[in-house]
C-alpha cells in the first residue's frame, strides 16, 4: 500500500469520529429522565430528554409502557412531544423540569468543550488535504495533534454533561426521577475513541520508518574515500 493510501486510510477513520460527533451533539438524546410510571396517579406518564441546546418533554400513555418497566418511557414510544431550546446562551436562565434546576455552567462547559472540539477537528482535516494535495509530510504531525486534543475534548464535554445531570438530579429531591443516558452519548463516546486513534495513527505515519536514519548518514551522502598517493 502506498503512503498516499496510508494517509487517507487514517483519514477515514478519523472522519468516522467526526461524524459520530456531529451526530452526538446535534441530537438531544444525551440523557432521558422519567418518574414513576404511575407517579401522577393517570393515564398518562411523562418523560423528558436533553442534549446540549434543547430539551423535550414527552406524555406518553402508560398502557403503551412495557408491564415490567416502572419508570415512564422510553422517549421512543409515540405521545405528544414538546421541545425547546435552553436559554443558557441567551438570557442565561436556568430550565427548570420535574421541579429540579440545570445547572447552567456546567451546560455551557460542555457545549464549549465540544464545540471548540469540532473547531480542533476542522483544522486537523485541513491539515490533512494539505498533505495530500502538497506532498508535504510535515503537516501529518500538526493533523495528529489537533485530532487526539479533539478526542481527548470530546470525552472531557462527556464527563462535563454527566457531571451536570448528577447536579441537576441533586437539585430537588420532590420528585423521583430515573435517569439513563441515552444514544447521542454513546456516539459521543465512541467517536472521542476513534479520533484519538486516528491521531495516533497520523503520528505513526508521520515518524520516520526507521528512527536511526536521523543519527546515521545516507550511503549516497557518503563520498567514497580517495586513496593519496604514497
Amino acid at each position: 500500500m502506498c503512503f498516499s493510501h496510508k494517509i487517507k486510510l487514517a483519514f477515514f477513520v478519523a472522519i468516522v469520529g467526526v461524524v459520530l460527533t456531529v451526530l452526538g451533539v446535534g441530537t438531544e438524546f444525551w440523557v432521558e429522565l422519567a418518574p414513576p410510571k404511575n407517579f401522577y396517579n393517570n393515564q398518562t406518564c411523562l418523560t423528558a430528554h436533553y442534549g446540549l441546546w434543547k430539551c423535550c418533554t414527552k406524555t406518553l400513555w402508560v398502557s403503551d409502557i412495557d408491564p415490567e418497566r416502572e419508570s415512564c418511557g422510553p422517549a421512543e414510544l409515540p405521545g405528544e412531544s414538546n421541545c425547546t431550546y435552553f436559554k443558557f446562551f441567551t438570557t442565561g436562565e436556568n430550565t427548570v423540569m420535574f421541579q429540579k434546576t440545570t445547572h447552567k455552567n456546567l451546560n455551557v462547559a460542555t457545549a464549549m468543550l465540544a464545540l471548540f472540539s469540532l473547531f480542533l477537528m476542522v483544522m486537523g482535516a485541513i491539515c490533512i488535504t494539505m498533505a495530500l494535495s502538497k506532498e508535504i509530510i510535515f503537516f501529518l504531525k500538526p493533523a495528529s495533534i489537533c485530532f487526539i486534543l479533539s478526542g481527548v475534548l470530546v470525552l472531557m464535554s462527556l464527563l462535563a454533561f454527566h457531571q451536570s445531570v448528577l447536579s441537576f438530579l441533586a437539585s430537588d429531591h420532590t420528585v423521583p426521577l430515573h435517569h439513563e443516558l441515552s444514544w447521542s452519548v454513546s456516539c459521543i463516546g465512541c467517536a472521542g475513541a476513534v479520533l484519538i486513534v486516528g491521531g495516533i495513527l497520523f503520528l505513526l505515519l508521520a515518524l520516520p520508518c526507521s528512527p536511526w536514519k536521523r543519527c546515521l548518514p545516507h550511503k549516497e551522502d557518503i563520498e567514497p574515500m580517495k586513496i593519496l598517493p604514497k
